[in-house]
């Protein structure tokens, strides 16, 4: 950590950054998964050139929706 940067002002960055994904429709989760779950989240988010594994994991909701919806 830089010592120009205060532990105060990096409370400051996380507030808001989270102020702005929750104005962006979005909710934070935190999960456990398997090892070999988290791994295949990583190769897809690599296998894609996604940002994060949330981005991955989206995709993958979003697949299963899709399937479920032909299924019924």
């Amino acid at each position: 950590m830089s010592s120009s940067v205060t532990r105060a002002e990096i409370a400051a960055n996380v507030r808001a950054y989270r102020e702005r994904q929750v104005l962006e429709g979005n909710k934070e989760l935190t999960l456990y998964l398997p090892v070999e779950a988290v791994e295949y989240l990583d190769e897809l988010k690599a296998q894609l050139g996604l940002r994060n594994r949330s981005q991955a994991l989206v995709i993958l909701i979003e697949q299963g929706r899709e399937a479920i919806r032909h299924i019924t």
